[in-house]
């Protein structure tokens, strides 16, 4: 259950507020049937990749890619990855900066410092361990003001209905613009191959004892994404019945605009610590999988004789290292 609670808290951020309650609000229904593929994704993934991955044993990627395809291979994918994972990792600061910019008027650089220094402190000391056990606060809190949003959005605009009546043209189409069905087939495929091979999610199915367990992982996933995706688009969705006019980027801001008018200010705080938890949680996951590279495939293979203690303090500076870089 925890793992499986983390890989969806991990590969969740507040970029689905700000990214995709952008499309919501401009699109409606389209945004629900894009975060959909991720379920169908969970689902394959659960059933036809994560128990192999358990079974393989591989402490880390590139210690399964040099037993498959050499230490050639290994090299390049490693100092390949290491350098992908520095903007993935400064990426993840921007939407939740932008969210606390948004909310509270904290200046963008000063959210993205703040976030990036306090992410380095907890994951350097508590590691994948405290990222997992972290990532099931994270939800209890998040989904607790999320389900409690819903409704008090739509009394912001007279029910359901006015939704229903007020929508804008082809505001419920599951297909619109760009988001055409091949679209949807290829983001399918993208997130099964993503969450089935980012060493950041397949952790956790190597993270449990058998592969029963991690199959769980997966589907644990897709379930949670059949509903999630519902209940985080309706308010933006609501908010342009309440406010038409945003334009351009002002619509990334949709979902919190609708949350400051309709939350009282003790769940709007709730919400977005929520949201820089669950961020803070796709950070520390992309953080830890990069120290434990630089530590296991890199330092190791230079001094095979260090000891458990050195590798762990090497681990640690490896996370400030790379949270610097992200910062």
């Amino acid at each position: 259950g925890i793992s499986g609670l983390s890989l969806f808290m991990g590969f969740f951020s507040a970029g689905t507020f700000v990214v995709w309650g952008s499309i919501a609000y401009s699109y409606g229904v389209t945004a629900i049937v894009i975060q959909l593929t991720m379920a169908v994704a969970g689902f394959v993934v659960g059933t036809m990749i994560a128990p192999k991955w358990q079974r393989t044993g591989a402490l880390t990627a590139a210690e399964y890619i040099t037993e498959n395809f050499g230490a050639g291979t290994q090299k390049a994918y490693t100092y390949i990855f290491l350098v992908v994972s520095v903007f993935t990792s400064g990426a993840f600061l921007y939407p939740v900066a932008k969210i606390l910019e948004v909310a509270v008027g904290i200046p963008l650089t000063w959210s993205i410092l703040a976030l990036g220094f306090f992410c380095i402190i907890y994951t350097s000391l508590g590691g994948l361990r405290g990222v997992m056990v972290t990532d099931v606060l994270q939800f209890v809190i998040l989904f607790s003001a999320v389900i409690i949003a819903v409704p008090l959005s739509f009394s912001k605009i007279g029910g359901v209905a006015a939704l229903l009546e007020n929508a804008p043209q082809g505001f419920f189409d599951c297909f619109r613009g760009e988001y055409s069905p091949w679209f949807i087939f290829a983001f399918c495929l993208y997130n099964a191959v993503f969450i089935g091979g980012n060493w950041s999610y397949v952790q956790r199915y190597t993270s449990v004892s058998t592969p029963s367990r991690a199959r769980k992982v997966g589907w644990l996933f897709g379930g949670l994404y059949l509903i999630s995706p519902i209940l985080w688009m309706l308010p933006p969705m609501i908010y342009r019945i309440l406010n038409p006019e945003l334009a351009g980027l002002e619509n990334e801001n949709a979902y919190l605009l609708m949350c400051k008018a309709a939350l009282p200010q003790g769940l709007l705080g709730l919400m977005l610590g929520g949201m820089v938890f669950a961020t803070a949680s796709s950070l520390n996951g992309s953080l830890n999988i990069s120290a434990g590279v630089l530590t296991n495939d890199i330092y190791k293979s230079l001094c095979p004789d260090a000891s458990d203690r050195r590798l762990i303090l090497v681990a640690r500076v490896s996370t400030i290292f790379f949270g610097l870089l992200a910062i």
